[in-house]
């Protein structure tokens, strides 16, 4: 499948100093630590199966990805969902299995929800149409902020895979950019980028630039939902696009 949509658009939609620690502070802090993250996964765990209605029976997977995505010192969380199995039981169910196996099940199959440490609560699901064979991939980069990580959420659309940026603005997860990583794989007619951040030109936030990169073909046949090719980095800058306050997302000036 190409996607061919997405080509100049405007974001597509851009050390405590202490003392050494008796064994007992440290036995403290190990037991503080390990009830703080069954906490969490407890209450992931919980919110996640009400939210979606996920029953009991039910094989998903469920992720949990902690940095600092706010202004506060408290530790954030993205917490993914897969849910690989409901999509191959709705296709046996619909008797379609076969063109939906086709599609690589394309449909509301992977989540993310947002955990705000300050207010210890957790978002209501953000759906990302994509193929549930491949799971969200979720990384974090200063971009709005030093003092904080944006979120960075890869996901697949068959043989195409796509990258969204998102900030936290209000104690929401607000999407500012989006871009391929690749298209066409397994095609003749493929293209990829990858991705700096540089000082920002406009404001506060970094500049996102896109490179150009080659996608390494595989050489015998794969299934091209779930294949990650290599990709070859060149230095050919293609396009830059800074923050744009007004839009509250990334845009950039036209050739």
């Amino acid at each position: 499948m190409k996607i061919s949509q997405f080509l100049l658009f405007a974001a597509s939609l851009s050390l405590i100093s202490c003392s050494e620690p008796t064994k007992e502070s440290e036995g403290e802090k190990a037991t503080s630590e390990s009830d703080a993250t069954e906490t969490l996964d407890v209450m992931a765990k919980r919110h996640v199966e009400s939210a979606l209605e996920i029953p009991r029976t039910e094989k998903y997977q469920l992720k949990i990805y902690r940095a600092h995505l706010d202004g506060d010192t408290k530790e954030d969380a993205i917490i993914t969902v897969n849910r690989l199995d409901f999509a191959i039981d709705e296709a046996i169910k619909g008797g379609n299995t076969a063109k939906r196996a086709e599609l690589g099940y394309m449909g509301n199959y992977n989540y993310f929800f947002f955990y705000d440490a300050g207010l210890n609560k957790i978002s209501p699901p953000f759906a990302v149409p994509s193929t549930p064979h491949k799971e969200l991939s979720v990384s974090f980069e200063n971009i709005s902020s030093e003092a904080f990580k944006d979120i960075i959420i890869d996901f697949r659309i068959r043989n195409s895979s796509f990258k969204d940026f998102y900030t936290v603005n209000n104690h929401n997860p607000r999407r500012i950019f989006q871009w391929k990583n690749f298209d066409g794989l397994g095609s003749a007619t493929s293209e990829a980028y990858h991705f700096k951040f540089n000082e920002g030109s406009v404001g506060l936030q970094k500049d996102i630039l896109v490179y150009k990169a080659e996608i390494i073909q595989p050489k015998e046949k794969v299934d091209l939902n779930v294949f990650e090719p290599e990709l070859l980095k060149s230095d050919e800058l293609l396009y830059r696009f800074f923050y744009a306050p007004q839009m509250g997302k990334y845009a950039t000036e036209k050739k």
